[in-house]
């Protein structure tokens, strides 16, 4: 399905991220899977070895709040592989707090590394894929950035941002046969909402219709299809994958 793309995939190393990586080379991708954490993004290349993924997952360190740091990953991808078809702005972190004690480094970390980064990356880029006249750009987003969650301001801005971001941009690149959209995960089962009190568990199920929270893979499965030639006529679109919780 995806035999010779090659994607870079933020936020590689762990959680959705990883298993967007996996996915994508089970599908015959080369991934460019990156993160800070160096050892974790090896065993990752590792598994997909393991596995015989008929694509390949290259790990490269990078701090996506570093934008030179960005601009050297997809240059040095260009030159490794003459071609980026995918990109996947999946990194993202919290730092939750009620609004009115939140501090300004809270909410600037968030955005730096949850919004900021992707409009730099894309912009990286999308230079080559406009040039190509090709490419899919899918941003994970969150049900928070659709719905808002208390305590999470920082959060669901950053994530609300980069909807209205991947819609401006879906216009925008349209015509160069470029798609751009988003998929917002709900509750998923990662390290993130593994440390979250089980009394917060017991609430929440209940209020999913599906009554469980979402596997990593089942995200991951979306997007491989988003990157797939089967979602060419598909952009500037929002897909929700909650287990129907913000019905």
């Amino acid at each position: 399905m995806l035999a010779g793309e090659v994607a870079i995939v933020t936020g590689g190393s762990r959680g959705i991220g990883r298993a967007i990586c996996l996915d994508l080379a089970r599908h015959g991708a080369r991934v460019i899977a990156c993160a800070r954490d160096e050892a974790k993004l090896g065993a990752l290349a590792a598994e997909a070895e393991q596995q015989e993924a008929p694509g390949k997952i290259v790990p490269r360190t990078a701090d996506v709040t570093d934008r030179q740091r960005l601009d050297e990953l997809v240059e040095r991808t260009m030159q490794d592989h003459e071609r980026v078809d995918i990109l996947v702005n999946n990194a993202g972190i919290t730092r939750d707090g009620p609004v009115w004690s939140m501090e300004d480094v809270q909410f600037d970390d968030v955005l730096d590394t949850n919004l900021r980064s992707v409009f730099w990356l894309t912009r990286a880029v999308t230079r080559h894929m406009v040039r190509a006249r090709k490419g899919r750009i899918i941003n994970i987003a969150s049900v928070s950035g659709v719905m808002g969650n208390a305590g999470q301001s920082n959060y669901a801005a950053s994530k609300a941002g980069i909807i209205g971001f991947s819609k401006s941009v879906a216009k925008e690149l349209g015509r160069r046969k470029i798609t751009c959209n988003v998929v917002a995960p709900g509750f998923i089962r990662t390290d993130m909402t593994e440390v979250l009190p089980e009394k917060l568990k017991e609430e929440v199920t209940p209020l999913i219709p599906l009554r469980r929270f979402g596997e990593a893979e089942e995200i991951a499965a979306v997007v491989s299809f988003l990157a797939s030639p089967g979602a060419a006529y598909i952009t500037g679109q929002v897909i929700v994958a909650d287990g129907g919780l913000h019905m």
